[in-house]
């Protein structure tokens, strides 16, 4: 059960945030399993699949604890903004090496 605080933001258990997160994850890393068994285009190793899945869930993970933490909307807004940067540029720097040869 949410409780309000002292913002006007419902603050779900931590259990069910992390549960949200575990399953957001999990979908999310359907989509290339579920392509892979239509075209040849997408092939990923298991090393792929662990990989964005500590990639997903870690960033869901620091999204979480930065919303439970900040009060205001726009500050949640700035958290939120900074993880999905984070999070596009580690996959792209993983994916095709943009800035290093990480990807290559």
């Amino acid at each position: 059960m949410s409780t309000l605080t002292g913002n006007a933001f419902a603050k779900p258990h931590l259990g069910k945030s992390l549960l949200v997160v575990a399953a957001v994850t999990a979908a999310l890393l359907v989509i290339p399993l579920v392509a892979m068994q239509f075209t040849g285009e997408v092939v990923w190793t298991g090393s792929d699949f662990v990989i964005a899945g500590i990639l997903l869930a870690g960033a869901g993970m620091l999204l979480v604890a930065a919303l439970r933490h900040l009060r205001t909307a726009k500050a949640r807004f700035i958290a939120a903004g900074i993880v999905g940067l984070g999070f596009v540029y580690c996959w792209a720097e993983l994916a095709v090496g943009i800035f290093t040869n990480l990807g290559s």
